[in-house]
């Protein structure tokens, strides 16, 4: 008797014991509801292909064009403000033009007298009354000076010195007052920047591809650089150099910008991104969502049960924060973004709005 109720004691104990940790267990499991992660969506979308990483450029102005006076002479006017854009045939200096203003009157007069000479001899010598000679002599003085008025004329003209090209002026090396020497004195350079390029080399590993998609379609350039308060400047290539540099193994090339809002600027240096061809339809992931394991880059999936697996995914190109996965992924998947530290295969995960875990990330830190 005694013998049966210590077994039913201990059977009460026993299950006491395993109710209070069924209990305990239930209540952990309520307690736990799963890791807290960020998510996305895998989609498709076309990637550009672009040369890795993003070469440095310089910007260089169109064409340059340096101002000189074609005569001597004295700067009498100035007629526009360092750093002012000019208009092709806009008036710039003005040299002082009494001199070749003398020199023309008193050639004229000379030329005046001279067909006034030739007249005479020419009546003459149709009576022959004046030999040969002499009528040559008349009639050559008469288009020498005539010749001359022609180069006052010219000489004049020069006083005025205008733009001879679109661009922005430089800063003046000769001001009102001094005298020029022709052609030896600066006055002014000229930079044309509507449009204007964009000098850069790529390594000579992608000349081959590049030669072969310039055949085909126009490639198209970005220019970005640091502060921009733009939208990245767009041009094309038009320009490969005729040899690979040997001492950097690289190729120049030029793109042409129409940088009408005049973004970029003569010497500045940019972020080059050269597109050679487009993939379409290509499935991404936000790059964060890859993670390197010793067998590779694999992608914690998140399934129907809320419980993640750990995918291995053959990867491709990264563009503007995503990256191309060539394998292993289909477009709508949810893949884990942020959180995969504490993750492994069939561990259940808590999917947070992206405002509440910076909220706890925050608080952690501090």
């Amino acid at each position: 008797m005694k013998n049966s109720i210590s077994i039913l004691a201990a059977l009460a104990v026993a299950i006491t014991v395993l109710t209070g940790g069924c209990s305990s267990g239930a209540k952990r499991a309520a307690n736990n509801p799963g890791v807290p992660v960020l998510v996305a969506q895998s989609a498709t979308t076309n990637v550009p292909v672009q040369i890795q990483p993003p070469p440095v450029g310089h910007v260089t102005a169109y064409s340059t064009v340096t101002v000189h006076s074609q005569i001597q002479g004295m700067i009498s006017e100035i007629h526009f403000r360092e750093g002012q854009e000019v208009k092709k045939g806009n008036l710039l200096f003005i040299i002082d033009p009494r001199p070749e203003q003398a020199a023309l009157a008193r050639d004229q007069a000379q030329l005046e007298n001279a067909e006034i000479q030739f007249a005479r001899e020419q009546k003459l010598f149709d009576q022959k009354l004046v030999s040969q000679d002499e009528y040559d002599t008349s009639k050559a003085t008469r288009d020498t000076l005539a010749a001359t008025v022609e180069s006052d004329k010219l000489n004049l003209s020069y006083t005025e010195i205008r733009a001879p090209i679109d661009g922005v002026a430089g800063s003046l090396q000769s001001y009102v007052g001094n005298v020029v020497k022709a052609p030896d004195d600066t006055l002014l350079t000229i930079n044309q920047i509507h449009p204007i390029y964009v000098e850069f080399a790529v390594p000579e590993q992608y000349l081959p591809e590049i030669r072969k998609e310039m055949r085909q379609h126009t490639l198209k350039v970005e220019a970005t650089y640091q502060n921009m308060i733009v939208p990245p400047p767009e041009g094309e290539l038009t320009f490969i150099n005729n040899a690979v540099d040997e001492s950097t193994g690289t190729i120049l090339l030029k793109a042409t910008f129409s940088n009408e809002n005049s973004a970029l600027w003569p010497g500045q240096f940019v972020t080059v991104d050269l597109t050679l061809s487009e993939l379409a339809n290509t499935v991404v992931v936000p790059t964060q969502a890859v993670q390197t394991g010793p067998n590779g880059e694999f992608i914690y999936v998140v399934k129907p049960d809320q419980t993640v697996e750990a995918r291995p995914v053959t990867i491709g190109i990264e563009y503007d924060g995503e990256t191309e996965i060539k394998k292993g992924i289909s477009a709508g998947e949810t893949v884990v973004t942020d959180g995969q530290l504490r993750l492994a295969p069939g561990v259940k995960v808590n999917i947070k709005p992206a405002e509440a875990t910076e909220t706890n990330s925050t608080a952690n830190s501090e």
